[in-house]
């Protein structure tokens, strides 16, 4: 498998096409991927906001309150209220915003980004990430590219571990997932439970070559890498009655 960053794109402005821009400065066969960071697509799209724009409610100042108590620093009420209206349901609002974002991406600050928006104070996610995938392949195959997939990345921690690593948000031209289910191992043992996120493995790799910061590489071109024969779903994210996780979260609760 092969990873190329696609090098000199510019600074991606409201309106800007990616497909176009991806197509200029990228060589792509059919059977790659495309994966395209969720910073470039948000601007495309328009999703940048002020903090003027956010009006303030009493939950939103009852949770920066609550946050500045036990952090010890003030904390901004427009950016709990940015945090509030990206969200479907917040799952922790201290010490820090868990929020599920309203297409069922599980984040803290629901996605918003605070950093690499020359214009603006806050970038906001995609609404609908998978629709984005969708419309990038599109504009890629009305040029000739076609039989490409897309998948639309941001960076995400994860509980348990430090850190945080590329994962998908959005995707198009392929599955989700592929199910080793009924499958048999190298001791002819079958597999009953492994069901394999490739478009977060995808993004993660990706993720080595784009880079963070201030040298970040927004696109990258993933090559030589099969799907294989095994059954694909599109299911990611998991249902409120099938996450024991959300659902203890939901019960608890930080003194402060």
């Amino acid at each position: 498998m092969e990873l190329n960053g696609v090098a000199d794109l510019p600074e991606i402005r409201p309106g800007d096409d990616i497909a176009a821009l991806v197509a200029d400065r990228a060589t792509l066969e059919p059977g790659d991927v495309l994966t395209v960071a969720s910073t470039i697509v948000s601007k495309a799209e328009g999703r940048t906001a002020d903090l003027k724009d956010y009006p303030v409610s009493g939950r939103a100042r009852e949770i920066a309150d609550r946050l500045e108590s036990v952090a010890g620093e003030e904390k901004d009420p427009r950016f709990a209220q940015a945090i509030i209206e990206e969200s479907s349901e917040l799952l922790i609002d201290c010490p820090f915003l868990l929020a599920e974002t309203r297409f069922g991406h599980i984040c803290p600050n629901a996605g918003i980004d605070r950093s690499n928006v020359p214009d603006h104070d806050l970038l906001l996610l995609p609404k609908r990430p998978t629709e984005s995938a969708e419309r990038i392949r599109s504009g890629l195959a009305e040029r000739g590219l076609e039989d490409v997939a897309v998948v639309v990345t941001d960076t995400c921690g994860r509980p348990f571990r430090h850190g945080q690593t590329g994962v998908a948000i959005g995707w198009a031209g392929m599955p989700a997932s592929r199910d080793w289910r009924g499958e048999r191992d190298r001791d002819g043992h079958e597999l009953g439970v492994t069901v394999q996120s490739v478009v977060d493995e995808l993004a993660a790799a990706a993720n080595l070559v784009t880079g963070e910061g201030d040298g970040g590489t927004p696109a990258v071109v993933v090559r030589d890498w099969d799907f294989g024969t095994h059954e694909g779903s599109d299911e990611l994210f998991r249902s409120v009655d099938d996450d024991l996780v959300r659902q203890a979260l939901r019960t608890w609760r930080v003194d402060g």
